[in-house]
């Protein structure tokens, strides 16, 4: 940060737009963007321009839209919870943090024409969810329940039906597919309910209504581990009926094993979130590929 003395900033480095673009934040639509492709039953040969190109639709170019999106929207509550950021900090300079969130939505759209009008509109429907989830007057975030569906949703449901798409050239993926994307999209909401918990003192000052705030710790807590974990078991019960037992034992293993982080995150709530985020998350995660792939060993498509 410049000291007291420095002259202001004209531009942000090149290491501010990366931090304002928050690279650790793209692994979650990627992944499901993949656990698309892997769905879909499709051999990707032929087609793995357009799946590298939809990766990086997902990741560096949607995903990171959104973070550029939401820290131009949060600087007043991020100046209170985490003013080491780059905008209230000061390392990105005036409007500075506006015109990538602008040109980063334009790349975006750009891009997604490379992958017809599902990747298209996958692309519009995802932007569009990053601007009203951050922006006024909508700003989704406000309300714990609507803004965190949002995200789930469009992190993990979206990305994952937009890859099954892809691979069916721009057919209606295979109904059993959209059904995984919709549950581990709908998981996913407890998922964002994680990242509230930091946040709780300036989201009641600045009156965003997250989980944390409407419930209390204690009470989000316990609601965002069983929003992950009942649509793993309805997974866990799908795979079963489709004839894939390793596939559901191994979910079923990885959420035992999410089972016994919930615990020590609900008895401390505050003090745990990061901690369940880190371990916790993949195995959410993880269970997703293992679902993908034994929806590809039916043949899906």
């Amino acid at each position: 940060m410049p000291g007291p003395l420095a002259a202001p900033l004209s531009r942000p480095t090149l290491s501010t737009v990366a931090e304002l673009l928050k690279p650790i934040t793209w692994f979650p639509p990627m992944w499901a963007f993949a656990c698309g492709v892997v769905s879909s039953g499709v051999s990707p040969d032929g087609l793995w321009s357009l799946i590298v190109v939809g990766v990086l639709l997902a990741g560096p170019l949607v995903c990171a839209t959104s973070q550029a999106v939401n820290d131009w929207f949060d600087r007043h509550v991020d100046a209170i919870n985490e003013p080491a950021r780059p905008i209230p900090s000061g390392r990105m300079p005036g409007r500075w943090g506006l015109g990538i969130a602008i040109a980063w939505t334009g790349l975006s759209l750009l891009v997604a024409t490379a992958l017809g009008p599902w990747g298209f509109g996958a692309a519009v429907l995802g932007l569009v969810l990053a601007w009203l989830y951050s922006a006024p007057p909508v700003r989704l975030k406000e309300n714990g329940w609507l803004g965190n569906a949002a995200c789930g949703l469009s992190y993990e449901s979206l990305a994952w039906i937009t890859g099954a798409a892809v691979m069916a050239g721009g057919a209606m993926p295979d109904p059993r597919s959209i059904a995984l994307a919709l549950l581990y999209g709908l998981g996913a909401h407890g998922i964002m309910t994680l990242n509230d918990f930091k946040a709780v003192e300036g989201d009641l000052r600045m009156g965003v209504r997250s989980l944390p705030v409407r419930l209390g710790v204690d009470r989000a807590a316990v609601v965002a581990c069983w929003t992950m974990a009942v649509p793993q078991f309805v997974v866990i019960g799908l795979l079963f009926a489709w004839d894939r037992p390793w596939h559901a034992t191994a979910v079923s293993g990885l959420l035992v094993a999410q089972y016994l982080l919930m615990r020590a995150f609900v008895a401390r709530p505050v003090a745990k979130a990061l901690m369940y985020s880190g371990f916790g998350v993949p195995l959410y995660v993880a269970g997703m590929m293992v679902a993908a792939f034994g929806l590809r060993s039916l043949g899906a498509h």
